[in-house]
């Protein structure tokens, strides 16, 4: 059987091509990149909500954000990592409370993920959580956001190749934890945001500083029910841990006193 001059080409072309993609991705480097970005700020690109309005990430300051990048043609990976990450948020506003950070899903194939399709993925995942944007970009805008973010993305095969990355910002907009991996875990996704939504300002009083720390190390992840809870036997464990504290130092004064 012969094959023609054309054919061969075609099939050195298209192994040459996936050759370089996967020269081109590299895990291990993907996650080197991932990791060097803790502690800098992210970008805030010109994005676009599902109504194809300017959508501003510097108003989501004040808060924790937690990002999520994904392209919408992915019939597999991305919808399961927004839908796990639904359980997770879901877990996290029963620990935290509904309005304590806020959540956004950005489609990087930004010729392809627009408005429309980005309102349309929301829908066909049931998504639809206060403080949850769904937001497109063009080119530049997603070239920015990505490389703060220090998730890389590459054409594939199957559609692109990225690490399933998942970044929780503080409130100043400052990258402060990566979570890999399909599946959240609830304690891996909670706990982060959790000592960020409960670090006090320096400005607050003593009383909300004691009850954010109270609160801190109270509420615990329950294995049995795989949902977070306020142990009152710790609050109680560390409030008579206080006053036995503070009794000790009364004695400590009074026998002071005594003796001078």
């Amino acid at each position: 059987m012969k094959i023609s001059c054309p054919i061969i080409l075609s099939l050195v072309l298209t192994l040459a091509a996936a050759d370089v993609c996967a020269r081109e991705y590299d895990r291990k480097d993907a996650l080197q990149l991932s990791q060097s970005v803790l502690g800098e700020p992210i970008a805030n690109p010109t994005l676009r909500d599902t109504d194809g309005r300017t959508f501003n990430l510097a108003s989501l300051r004040g808060k924790p954000l937690v990002i999520s990048m994904i392209y919408t043609s992915c019939h597999h990976v991305c919808p399961t990592i927004t839908k796990n990450l639904g359980s997770a948020v879901d877990i996290a506003h029963e620990a935290l409370g509904e309005d304590s950070f806020s959540v956004i899903t950005v489609g990087f194939d930004w010729a392809v993920d627009t408005p429309n399709r980005m309102r349309l993925y929301a829908s066909e995942r049931n998504i639809d959580v206060p403080g949850w944007h769904f937001l497109a970009g063009d080119s530049i805008s997603i070239g920015e956001l990505s490389r703060s973010l220090g998730f890389q993305f590459f054409p594939s095969a199957k559609g692109f190749d990225h690490l399933t990355q998942t970044t929780v910002i503080n409130a100043d907009g400052i990258v402060y934890r990566q979570i890999y991996g399909v599946d959240i875990e609830p304690t891996s996704f909670v706990e982060p945001l959790k000592e960020l939504v409960f670090d006090t300002p320096r400005d607050a009083s003593l009383v909300d500083h004691w009850v954010d720390t109270f609160k801190l190390f109270c509420t615990v992840y329950d294995p049995n029910s795989g949902r977070y809870k306020f142990d009152y036997s710790i609050a109680m464990t560390i409030f008579v841990g206080v006053l036995c504290l503070g009794a000790i130092f009364s004695f400590i004064i009074l026998e002071w006193r005594r003796s001078t």
